[in-house]
């Protein structure tokens, strides 16, 4: 990987750090990426490699959809532009298709990304109840500003009990006043959950919170239910990250799954069909607090006058940008041609039960844990739950096993999700698996 260390080094003269986002660093150098096709990535060494990041998820059809190259390009030419910067007929499009797939959506706004979304989402949900404080789960992440960039990955003697977990910053630059006014919760726990939120009801504007935990530690369905129950009890929205999972559980994302419908849902990833894209939906009630005059009868009495000399500013020159809808439309549609979903997501099961057989040969303790085309690989015994429970799990031996996956060709960020695509196929599926066969005896002989 000469020429990516080469590449890394001048990235680094121009770039902070020589990466565009933290994520995207890997010790010693990132792999820097040249082309890609289908299912695989080619780096500037030319090597190619079976790709399971998939950009976090988002290119569901792997890269360079046909169909999705071929709308775009329909969607300029016809349109003659790439913007409007004016309301178009797909906007419209979208979010019909969008509120018949998703159970909570009445009406849609869109953004530019699922940060953009999921901060959208909390300032509705704060304008609609007059309540300043959220809380949110340990362990979940909703994108990298202020108030949600807590507790995300905390260390566990700053974290507090496991039954009232402590806001811990994810950063430095983070004012105290985010601390005070963000709840954190523990997940799948819900007798806690449930005593933290009655005793600060009268401040709590909405919860925010994965259905499946960093993509791949799912909520109990009681759990989810109950939480539902709650929130509507107290008068506390509860607000769906969909990012991760939209799409990749069902075409309508976890919330079809549980049976659960949340007053607000962010998405993002998967909508943009490799653009970037985000969108916040709810019902007609609630998300006509975003109409150009401030949604003045629908604010609830201990908002309406907060609020009443002021509309909720939402804006953004890309919003609903066309090229970027025809993309997310042409993957959709893809999705919900026959068997597509289901295809898809017997092929992850079937390599999630090849991967655990195989490590079970070698003696190692490894579950898959995740939902739909969406897993991770936990080396570790016994249920995985929450944040917490991932201090069981081996990451030490994983990252050895990952690296050694990186020089055999296959692809994801050590550490992260696996993510599948419609492009993937039962080839890469063997080739993939005797990867990890290879990768496992190399760890263990060095081991020894």
């Amino acid at each position: 990987m000469k020429k990516s260390a080469e590449l890394f080094d001048k990235a680094k003269e121009v770039i902070p750090g020589g990466v565009t986002a933290n994520i995207k660093y890997i010790d010693p150098h990132p792999i820097v990426m040249e082309k890609a096709e289908g299912s695989k990535l080619y780096d500037v060494d030319q090597n190619e490699y079976i790709d399971y990041l998939l950009s976090y998820g988002a290119l569901i059809h792997g890269h360079g959809h046909k169909a999705v190259y071929e709308a775009v390009m329909k969607q300029m030419q016809e349109a003659g532009t790439t913007i409007f910067g004016t309301p178009h007929k797909l906007e419209t499009t979208m979010a019909e298709k969008l509120i018949s797939l998703y159970p909570g959506m009445e009406m849609v706004r869109y953004t530019n990304s699922g940060l953009e979304a999921t901060l959208l989402a909390l300032r509705v949900a704060k304008a609609y109840t007059g309540k300043s404080k959220i809380a949110k789960f340990e362990g979940h992440y909703h994108g990298g500003y202020d108030q949600v960039l807590l507790s995300v990955n905390p260390d566990h003697e700053k974290a507090g009990e496991t039954v009232k977990p402590n806001p811990v910053p994810e950063s430095l630059g983070l004012p105290e006043y985010y601390q005070e006014n963000t709840i954190i919760l523990p997940f799948n726990d819900f007798p806690s959950t449930e005593k933290i939120l009655r005793a600060n009801s009268e401040q709590i504007s909405a919860i925010i919170m994965e259905p499946v935990q960093g993509g791949f530690i799912p909520a109990e369905e009681e759990f989810m239910k109950s939480l539902r129950s709650l929130t509507e009890e107290l008068g506390i929205l509860l607000i769906l990250d969909e990012v991760k999972t939209g799409f990749r559980l069902s075409l309508g994302g976890a919330q079809a799954v549980y049976g659960v419908e949340p007053d607000l849902t962010a998405l993002g990833k998967v909508l943009g069909g490799g653009f970037p894209v985000g969108a916040i939906g709810g019902s007609k009630k609630i998300m006509g607090i975003l109409a150009p005059d401030g949604g003045k009868d629908i604010l609830t009495a201990g908002a309406e006058n907060q609020y009443k000399h002021h509309a909720l500013f939402h804006s953004g020159t890309y919003n609903g940008h066309p090229t970027v809808l025809a993309a997310g439309l042409a993957t959709i549609e893809l999705l919900e041609s026959e068997d597509t979903m289901d295809d898809l997501i017997a092929m992850t099961k079937s390599l999630r039960n090849q991967l655990e057989d195989l490590y079970r040969r070698y003696g190692i303790s490894m579950q898959t844990v995740g939902q739909g085309s969406i897993f991770n690989i936990i080396l570790a015994q016994g249920e995985i739950k929450n944040y917490r429970d991932m201090a069981k799990a081996d990451s030490s031996l994983r990252k050895e096993i990952d690296y050694e996956l990186l020089k055999l060709g296959v692809y994801t960020k050590p550490l992260n999700r696996y993510s599948l695509s419609t492009a993937h196929t039962e080839k890469d599926i063997a080739r993939t698996v005797e990867a990890h066969e290879q990768a496992i005896r190399t760890v263990l002989n060095r081991l020894k």
